[in-house]
């Protein structure tokens, strides 16, 4: 009876096995065929990656989020400039087409804000700041930034922190050349911008580009913080690791704690500073000194309007340096162009006299070359900045090839249609891709992917292409005309 009943109940649990194998096998084989229906006889023809009911694309996305940039171009090469990608319960429609980047960013700017998700994914890190609000508030730090960064006082004294920054860094590369050490050069010129940025913005002086280059808490909390925030947007399960206070959600908590405590910290001893009479001409001494309406602006909103402006520098110039330099090692005859242009501006000045009367060492070496450094820093000023044509193409031929922000996500407002054709609907996004942009022969001809700085050159003269064609700043054209001025400034010294 044992040996039966043991039998009998063997079976069962068989059967049972069988029964949910082939039930799991169905629902397997109900979702492929789900599937295949909806991509060749429901949308046969739909552009873009594969969309898997309920998944969309997200699993494509993922599997190609550390090089996402360049994961979209094939698809714009292949179905034109503008393509639908889902995410999940969210739809994107990526773009390239510089009409509706212009429809996006100016003829209907007001439907596509940036909107309450990118506000809440950013806040952490952003705050309140002109990158991660709309409306009002948005216009407002607007015409405050731009009304400081055309100021002559605020050019004047970023031209003098920038040279001083670039004799550092200078400094550096030379001993690092003379005892054969080798150094991380993006990881320098992170350090670089980080610096010089924050004496410009903060009027205080971080110290991440001392010789012996030191590790800083406060520029690698920085630093973490804006990978985490940013790497939200591919994370749907950022919200629920922040009530638990788990993975990086509880990493992002403690290194904002950071950026914040220090960058109060900071402006808790410049405020003990008589700001009226203290000479200073950084922004948090500008700012400070503003009464908008009739009142100061507070701590928060100072934290959040400069240290936007941090943010926008740091990487973005630092990481264009980076590019600039790479792209002249894989392209030595266009390097010697900018020394032959940058030759000509040392020896213009030296026959004209306006060189400083300072003999230089006669021993040549060490003290020759930093005091001609030096020298040659004095002849970078603003003015001169606007003689160097080719070095100026090259920037922005670096910039269109690898943009400052190279996909760039906006909400719909409201149903729209965009000037391709293309329908948009409430509660969607738009996402303009300007890395792919610069890829396009569409747009820049059957050279696109070339490293080309010519194409800018009309009569020896820089020739500027259209803001939604070539989609770098999209923000203040004072901050992107000061950025230029930044990269030229050292850019001039290190060639």
């Amino acid at each position: 009876m044992v040996v039966v009943a043991s039998s009998g109940w063997g079976l069962e649990r068989i059967i049972d096995h069988v029964g949910l194998i082939t039930v799991l096998a169905g629902i397997v084989v109900g979702y492929f065929v789900w599937a295949a229906v909806d991509q060749w006889v429901l949308h046969r023809g739909r552009k873009g990656p594969v969309h898997w009911p309920i998944l969309g694309a997200t699993v494509e996305v993922l599997r190609n989020y550390d090089h996402l940039n360049d994961w979209c171009v094939p698809y714009f090469l292949r179905d034109g400039l503008t393509f639908p990608c889902g995410l999940a319960d969210v739809k994107y429609t990526f773009t390239a087409d510089p009409a509706n980047v212009e429809h996006i960013l100016k003829t209907s700017f007001d439907n596509y804000p940036k909107g309450e998700l990118f506000h809440k994914t950013f806040e952490i890190f952003f705050g309140d700041g002109i990158f991660n609000v709309d409306g009002e508030l948005w216009k407002r730090q607007r015409r405050l930034a731009s009304h400081e960064f055309s100021s002559t006082k605020l050019r004047d004294f970023s031209s003098v922190v920038y040279r001083d920054y670039s004799l550092r860094m200078a400094s550096i590369l030379s001993d690092a050349s003379a005892t054969q050490r080798v150094l991380d050069m993006q990881d320098l010129f992170l350090r670089f911008t980080m610096d010089s940025i924050f004496k410009v913005t903060f009027g205080y002086e971080i110290g991440t580009l001392k010789p012996e280059l030191p590790d800083i808490p406060f520029a690698d909390a920085f630093a973490l913080t804006n990978e985490i925030a940013s790497s939200r947007f591919m994370n749907p399960f950022w919200k629920l690791q922040r009530v638990l206070n788990v993975g990086s959600e509880a990493t992002i908590a403690k290194s904002a704690k950071v950026v914040d405590d220090f960058i109060y910290d900071v402006m808790k001893a410049r405020n003990a500073e008589n700001l009226q009479n203290s000479g200073q001409r950084d922004l948090f001494t500008r700012f400070k000194l503003l009464n908008e309406g009739g009142k100061e602006l507070t701590d928060k909103t100072l934290r959040d309007t400069l240290l936007n402006f941090l943010i926008a520098g740091r990487d973005s110039s630092g990481l264009t340096m980076s590019w600039f330099i790479y792209m002249m090692t894989l392209h030595p005859h266009i390097e010697q162009k900018l020394f032959e242009e940058l030759r000509d501006l040392d020896t213009e000045n030296v026959v004209n006299g306006d060189m400083s009367s300072k003999e230089l060492p006669q021993t040549g070496g060490d003290d020759y070359f930093h005091e001609r450094v030096e020298r040659f820093s004095e002849l970078l000023t603003f003015d001169a900045l606007l003689n160097l044509q080719y070095l100026h193409a090259c920037i922005l031929e670096t910039l269109r090839l690898y943009p400052v922000v190279p996909l760039n996500p906006k909400s719909v407002a409201a149903d729209d249609t965009l000037p391709d054709g293309t329908e948009v609907k409430k509660g969607e996004f738009v996402m303009y891709a300007a890395y792919a942009m610069g890829r396009m022969p569409s747009l820049w001809g059957p050279d696109a992917t070339e490293f080309k700085p010519e194409r800018w050159l009309v009569d020896g003269g820089v020739q500027p292409e259209s803001p939604f064609k070539f989609v770098t700043f999209q923000v203040i054209k004072h901050i992107q005309d000061s950025s230029h001025s930044f990269f030229e400034f050292f850019l001039g010294y290190l060639l």
